[in-house]
Parts: structure tokens; C-alpha cells; sequence
């Protein structure tokens, strides 16, 4: 759904806005943020005329290099980042801030853009400017991803404790495990990139002071967030080592049945072939009980390979 969202500043308030005409009303110094849904062409050349910037289209914002998605001049910042949709499908946004606005074009509903908003109203004395937002949205954002990696640890849990026995263990099983496998590489990749991102930014001469040490500490986070991630991946191979393990198990049991049936029909195989042997001189098939003896022998074979078995505790 389309919308734009513009916030600034009035009677030492943070007041929002949905329609165009706030920018003929309200001097450009007010705006702290201006957030763009998925909105018109028309409206974006507008924003860029009114700002003096340029808005990449959604080509361009995912096709750009990972070297390259964050760009400063002298008076303006560019980021390009990935923020995670709940079901870890990626949405590439571009952050434009110039002049101590922050603009935000994105095409997706997103959580944390939603929180910080509420975070601005509730106390709109730590956010002067569009640094501060800005700053506040990448945090916002690796708590979610905090969130993400604690979920996952509670399905990698109740996964390695679901399988128990060999009958537990199945292609469904490993399905499942390659699939967290690749949550936890997707969450690992978008801390990379906003890691990436505040690291960038702790080097900007543009960002204010109390934002910089902000900052420090996001980075600081998404460290150890790093370190979950990495013990999450090792328990996943933990548990898919135990799943192809188990798997064998139950592999080998079926071996071990088929093995045991083939060795005990061996003898009465070959007694039957041998009495089936269409020779002249057969004693035996002329015998008037050697139909009874056959069987009978046949019998004897399968019963001394039970008991070896069985006194050997091969089945």
C-alpha cells in the first residue's frame, strides 16, 4: 500500500503529516523524516526538487555492490541496506540524509520503522535531527534481529529434543534443519550489512556526538549477536550429524533384516536345488518319503541358523 509519512518539528513537538502540502506550509529546517511506501514517480521528483537530492530507483538501490551501498559527500549521507521481512525475505532500502533530514524509501510494511515511530512520540527530545532516526531504526532493527536468532534458537531446541530415536530421524528432519540453516545464514548476512553500514557512519564527521556513541554500542551488539549466530550454525550441524546418524541406524537395521533373511533361505535355497536337478541317478526321487525329507531337512537348516543367531544376540 502506498503512503508517505512526513515528520517535524513544531512547538518543540514531533507532529506527522500524509498530504504533499506540508511542504508549502512548513519551512524545510522542521523536517527531521521523510518516509516513502512504495509511493509515485511523481511524488518522488517532487521530494527531489523540494530537498535538492536524488532518490535511486528500486533498480538501482538492489543492484548496487555491497562496497558501494554506503556513500557520503560533504553535506549528505546514503546508505543502502537490507532489512528482514518476517518471513526472511529481504527489503532493500535506501536512506538519503541531507541537511539533518532523513529521507526512507522503501516498498514493504516494516516493524521496526513502525516502532521507531512510536519511540519519536513518546520521547521527541532524542530525536533532533535525521541522524538520530536514522540511528534509532538500525537499532531498532538489530533487536529485531536479536528476536529472529532467539526464535530460531527455540526451534533448533525443540528440534534437537523432538528427535530422540532413529524413527525420529527422516528426510523431513534434515529438510528442516537445511532450512534453519539458511534463516540463520540470511540473519548472519544482514548483521554483516549493518555492521557494515555503522561502521561507515562512526567515520562520518557529520553525525552528532550523542549519535556516535549510539552507535558504538549497536556495533557492539550485532557482535554478539555474531557469536549466537555462529553457536546456532554449530548446533545445527550437532544436530544434523545426529540425523544422518540416526538415519544410518535405521539403515543398517534394515540391512541387518535383509542379511538375516538371505542367510536363513541360503540352505533351503540350495537344498531345493539341488533335489530340483532333473538327473537320472537321484535316489531320492524315487523315495517314497523324500519329499518329507526335504522339507523336513529344510527345516532342520532353518532352525540351526535361528539358534546361531540367536545364542550369537544377532537378532
Amino acid at each position: 500500500m502506498s503512503e508517505i509519512r512526513f515528520f517535524y518539528q513544531e512547538d518543540n513537538r514531533i507532529k506527522m503529516s500524509r498530504s504533499m502540502d506540508i511542504l508549502k506550509t512548513t519551512p524545510k529546517n522542521n523536517f527531521l523524516w521523510i518516509d516513502l511506501n512504495d509511493v509515485a514517480d511523481e511524488v518522488e521528483n517532487e521530494l527531489e526538487e523540494f530537498l535538492k537530492i536524488y532518490i535511486q530507483e528500486d533498480e538501482e538501490m538492489e543492484e548496487i555492490e555491497i562496497s558501494s551501498r554506503y556513500m557520503e559527500t560533504s553535506d549528505s549521507i546514503v546508505v543502502n541496506s537490507s532489512f528482514l521481512l518476517d518471513n526472511f525475505e529481504e527489503e532493500t532500502i535506501s536512506f538519503i540524509l541531507k541537511n539533518g533530514i532523513l529521507v526512507s524509501v522503501r516498498n514493504q510494511h516494516l516493524r521496526s520503522f513502525n516502532e521507531t515511530v512510536k519511540k519519536m512520540f513518546a520521547n521527541p527530545r532524542n530525536y533532533q535531527t535525521g541522524y538520530h532516526i536514522l540511528v534509532d531504526l538500525l537499532e531498532t532493527r538489530v533487536d529485531y534481529d536479536a528476536d529472529m536468532i532467539e526464535d530460531m534458537t527455540r526451534e533448533i531446541t525443540e528440534m534437537s529434543n523432538r528427535i530422540k530415536t532413529d524413527e525420529d530421524a527422516d528426510d523431513d528432519a534434515l529438510i528442516a534443519v537445511k532450512e534453519l540453516q539458511e534463516k540463520t545464514m540470511v540473519i548472519r548476512e544482514n548483521l554483516v550489512d549493518k555492521q557494515r553500514v555503522c561502521s561507515n557512519m562512526l567515520k562520518s564527521e557529520l553525525l552528532p556526538a550523542d549519535a556516535h556513541n549510539k552507535l558504538t554500542i549497536i556495533v557492539k551488539d550485532i557482535n554478539s549477536l555474531f557469536e549466537h549466530t555462529r553457536f546456532g550454525f554449530d548446533r545445527l550441524e550437532y544436530v544434523q550429524d545426529a540425523i544422518i546418524g540416526l538415519i544410518n541406524i535405521q539403515q543398517n537395521k534394515i540391512i541387518k533384516v535383509f542379511t538375516i533373511v538371505s542367510v536363513i533361505f541360503m540352505p533351503p535355497t540350495l537344498i531345493a536345488s539341488i533335489y530340483g536337478m532333473n538327473f537320472d541317478i537321484m535316489p531320492e526321487l524315487s523315495w517314497r518319503y523324500g519329499y518329507a525329507f526335504a522339507i523336513l531337512l529344510m527345516i532342520i537348516c532353518v532352525a540351526a541358523i535361528l539358534f546361531f543367531f540367536k545364542r550369537k544376540k544377532l537378532m
